[in-house]
């Protein structure tokens, strides 16, 4: 078995756009310690809206997105206030192209959290995801940043992937590497 930074280094060789020591499953820990506070709601009615969220991301992901969009605002509609609720519904929003519609959702997702907890982090997250896809890379910066600060691994490779500095020495260390590899090529420097 491999130790930590042994497999630090090979996650960097075979992955150059992830940042060193970032290695798959062992941030999952600390993710999965991110829960939101769900408290507050009587306890049936938030039994009852996870039921119909599960239902909602069944149906989404078989295809079925009118029922996933049902699902998700009969679970608005039970429990208001409740984040996860706005914030699967985005994902569906999202899917059926309404990009301000799930803009709007997020946002509440986010409002409704405090920022804080695994939905809010999602919502980061998905917005992140927006504003790259809609090239507002500052915001979008942003979003990656609040949710890698409460502990996602993707908003960090986001990041990572949105500094241009970053991305060349990922380059520069991927052709030093597959020079290391291959002696006879000619790399990114040559001589």
């Amino acid at each position: 078995m491999a130790a930590i930074n042994d497999k630090a280094v090979l996650q960097t060789i075979f992955n150059p756009n992830t940042p060193f020591g970032d290695i798959p499953g062992l941030d999952a820990e600390q993710e999965e310690l991110i829960q939101d506070n769900d408290s507050k709601f009587d306890a049936e009615l938030l039994e009852q809206a996870k039921y119909l969220e599960l239902q909602g991301i069944s149906a989404a992901e078989s295809g079925d997105i009118s029922t996933a969009l049902e699902k998700f605002n009969q679970a608005i509609h039970l429990l208001p206030d409740r984040a996860s609720g706005y914030n699967n519904r985005a994902q569906t929003l999202r899917l059926k192209g309404n990009i301000s519609g799930a803009m709007e959702d997020l946002s509440r997702a986010i409002e409704l959290s405090n920022g804080k907890g695994h939905t809010a982090c999602q919502a980061f997250v998905q917005r992140g995801l927006i504003h790259r896809l809609q090239r507002k890379d500052d915001a979008a910066r942003e979003d990656f940043q609040k949710a890698a600060c409460l502990g996602s691994t993707f908003a960090k490779q986001q990041m990572i992937l949105l500094n241009p500095y970053a991305a060349i020495c990922n380059q520069m260390l991927a052709d030093m590497i597959q020079k290391l590899r291959n002696p006879d090529s000619q790399g990114f420097y040559c001589e």
